[in-house]
Order: structure tokens, then sequence, then C-alpha cells
């Protein structure tokens, strides 16, 4: 493991404390995976009184993995005795993407969807659609939307030089020592990883917000799109000792549901990004990947809200300090009480975020 400067529990206390009124901010976004984030960026764009936005990265992105996890659901749904335990996990989450997969004809050798394409292709197309919502937004660029790396991270010796890494390099070196860059990550961890393995002194000068996977607590196999793309990324996140505010999907930024009613009612409508986004709501690009057919009688969860909720008003997302778990290869979570600390998240406002979300539409 790198060798990461030592950061003593007082500084980690200091540096987790809740956000300043108007916090630095670079935002780091895999933005085309799927709806989320362009409600966040949106979201951000419009708090821009109360947030100061440096810069937008884009993430790569691709859930090709998960082709392999549904082989593994298959061979636990028809051979189970020759299945191990995490077979069995898999087939719990992917039983019904199996059967759809089936009746559609897709081999899971061959099936090609935007979803699947490789994460570098997942990047670019990231990188388009936050010049999307700036233009949409009417929001000047500024140079502050960069490219972040076309891959996901070999080995942790292996770190990539792109504009976005080298950026929030810079910007964090640069930062004052009592007024440290927030990172707000709702991605994979490529960028950010290989910032701290290229200059592990920025860990003195950032504060990393993650949204994730379950509660530490949590004694099972992390299912996150964010944690399991980029394992090298992920365990460097934990292993740096960079102060973290942990945000867990599952089940605390789950609780962001929208529906369709609250859709037509408050977004539809409200100037180009929100057609825009309404748009997105109803022709999900990720529907036809999970077998979903349309919005009648169901919810969509608005993940990445959360870390920029965190942002405007931590009271939204309440959270408390607790030693940092490492994360074993097999994406769980292992304690030791005298691990560093981090801020994670247990409990959420959904309706604040969204009434402060939907408003700022209407305002706009």
């Amino acid at each position: 493991m790198t060798n990461f400067p030592y950061l003593s529990e007082s500084f980690m206390r200091r540096r987790l404390a809740l956000p300043p009124h108007s916090p630095r901010v670079v935002i780091d976004t895999d933005t085309a995976n799927e709806i989320d984030d362009q409600f966040a960026l949106a979201w951000a764009l419009r708090s821009q009184d109360r947030l100061h936005i440096e810069g937008v990265y884009a993430e790569p992105f691709s859930f090709r993995h998960r082709l392999g996890e549904m082989k593994r659901a298959r061979i636990a749904r028809d051979t189970p005795e020759l299945a191990t335990p995490l077979d069995h996990e898999m087939l719990e989450g992917y039983a019904g993407m199996l059967a759809h997969y089936e009746a559609r004809g897709y081999d899971l050798d061959t099936v090609d969807l935007p979803p699947f394409n490789p994460p570098g292709v997942g990047m670019e197309r990231s990188y388009a659609e936050i010049l999307r919502v700036f233009e949409l937004m009417n929001e000047p660029v500024n140079g502050r939307v960069l490219r972040g790396v076309p891959g996901y991270l070999e080995a942790e010796d292996k770190p990539v030089r792109c504009d976005a890494v080298e950026d929030l390099i810079e910007r964090a070196l640069a930062s004052p020592d009592d007024d440290p860059l927030y990172v707000a990550a709702i991605g994979c961890l490529t960028n950010i990883g290989s910032a701290l393995l290229l200059a592990p002194e920025i860990i003195r000068k950032i504060v990393v917000i993650w949204t994730a996977g379950y509660p530490s607590t949590v004694a099972r196999t992390n299912f996150s799109l964010n944690m399991e793309q980029d394992m090298v990324a992920s365990k460097v996140l934990f292993e740096s000792g960079v102060p973290l505010v942990y945000q867990p999907g599952f089940h605390v930024g789950a609780q962001l549901r929208l529906s369709l009613p609250e859709m037509e009612a408050f977004v539809k409508g409200r100037g180009a990004i929100g057609d825009y986004l309404y748009h997105l709501y109803t022709h999900n690009p990720l529907w036809e990947m999970l077998g979903i057919t349309g919005t009648y009688a169901s919810t969509w969860v608005i993940w990445d809200l959360i870390t920029i909720a965190w942002l405007l008003n931590p009271r939204w997302v309440p959270s408390e300090l607790v030693p940092a778990p490492k994360l074993g290869d097999d994406r769980r979570w292992y304690h030791n009480a005298k691990r560093h600390l981090m801020r994670e998240a247990y409990d959420i406002q959904r309706d604040a975020i969204f009434a402060d979300f939907f408003r700022k539409l209407e305002n706009a």
C-alpha cells in the first residue's frame, strides 16, 4: 500500500466536522450511467449561492461486469449443487434479469446494450452529458468540466494521469489548511484513487463524500456499482486515511425515491432542465438492461442527491463518526476499532431534500 501521511484523530475530528456554509466543491460523476447524476448536478448548479463549484469530472462506468455475475446466478439457479454461497447471493439479485434476458433471447456472451459499453466509452458519454446539463441550464463551463480516466485502475502501482486527476491534485494542493476541498464522489472512484496514489499528501487538503454500498455494520457482500467497478480505487479510499463521509446507498440513499406523479407535478415544465429530467425519468436508459417496462405503479431512486444534500444541509443526512472499516476483496466490511475515523450517514430527510430540489427548479 502507498505510504500515506498519518492524520491524527484530532485532525480527523476537525476535518470531518460538518461542512461550512459555502464549501469549495468538485463533483466526480458518471453522469450518463442512468438518471440520478443529472438530478444531482442540476441541483448543485442551482445551489451556487451555497456551493462554490470549482470543477466537474467525468468518471468511467460500465455494467459489463454484471454479465459475469448473471452467469454465476444462472449456475445457482440451474445447478444449485455446484453453486457457491456467493453464487446464491447473485441469484437473489439477478433472477428477474435472467428471466428477462432469456425471454428476449439475449446471450450473456454477446448481448450489446449501451450500459455494457467499455468504461472509456462510459467516461466519454458522461463528459458529453455533463456538458448537456450545463447547456440546458445556461451555465457557463469556464473550463470546469474535465475528462476523467478512460478505464479502471489495474493495480495500486498504476495510477493514471488525466485532465480531471491533474486538476484535482492541483486544486487540493492549493487549498488553505483551514479551507479543504470537498470532493463529491457520485460514481466509481477511479479519478480520486489515481489522485490519491499520485499525490498522497492531498489527504490533508480534501474531504471525500461518497455514496455506495451497505452501512459498514452490514455483514453482506456489497452490491454497489460505485464500489464494485473499480475495486482497486475503492480499497485505496479506505486504506489511504483520507477524511471520508460515507453515505450508504442501501438503505439510506435508497429512500430518495421519486414517482411519476411527482415528476409531472414538480419537475416537468420547469425550464429546459426540468423537461430533460422528466424525459430521462420516462425514458430511463437502464430499463432494457434491468427488464423494466415502464413507470406504472413504480418509483426510481435518485441516489446521488444524498451527496449534494449533505453539503447543502448536513441535517438532511444525519451522520456520526465511526472507525473506518477495511474493504475486502470479497466486497465485505472488516472491522478494527483502532482504524482511523470516518463519518457515516445513518438516516435521510427525504421530503426536505426533494422540497428544496423542487423549489429551486420552480424558482429558476
